[in-house]
């Protein structure tokens, strides 16, 4: 899905049927909606609140109707609350930093600021490499990297994962120019 359309799309539908929905989202879509990345995206992640029932029912029934129209399959839990559990590991007070990235009729969705991103995106790289383009679209600078090494390197008991983490910062610097 390009969430671009998507969001504007759905905006329309839940004006269309008098609902109002505002969401922190994560992930590509939040990459999209700030205009970091142009690939395509699976699916709306949304980190809070937990979606109520009848917005989920009208995005599946939205989907439904987008797949009839359209050549981009919609998945039917395009819209989800999958992060929800990244709360706990993003730093305090992390609620009165977020950005607003779309304001439509009926529709608000905030991201992150940068740097909760940064490490969101980054402890993703780490458990799961598909992530690594949207870093480097962040374009972290090196000190970013090193703060953000130290946050994430503490978010897996597994007794590898700091190796693995300054392994993954490792290759993401060299692939941004510069050296941990």
């Amino acid at each position: 899905m390009y969430p671009i359309q998507i969001i504007a799309a759905f905006d329309k539908y839940l004006a269309q049927n008098n609902l109002q929905f505002t969401a922190i989202v994560v992930g590509g879509c939040a990459l999209a909606l700030m205009k970091l990345i142009t690939r395509e995206t699976q699916d709306v992640d949304v980190l809070e609140p937990k979606i109520p029932q009848e917005i989920l029912n009208r995005a599946h029934d939205f989907a439904n109707q987008w797949n009839q129209v359209n050549r981009d399959v919609l998945k039917i839990n395009w819209l989800n609350n999958g992060p929800a559990s990244l709360q706990r590991d993003l730093p305090i007070n992390w609620h009165k930093r977020v950005e607003l990235i779309f304001q439509g009729k009926s529709l608000t969705l905030y991201t992150l600021c940068r740097s909760d991103l940064l490490i969101s995106k980054l402890f993703a790289y780490c458990d799961r490499v598909i992530d690594k383009n949207d870093c480097i679209q962040l374009n972290p600078a090196r000190e970013e990297l090193l703060t953000t090494f130290e946050w994430v390197k503490e978010l897996d008991g597994n007794p590898l994962w700091p190796a693995h983490v300054e392994a993954m910062f490792k290759d993401l610097a060299k692939e941004l120019g510069y050296e941990l």
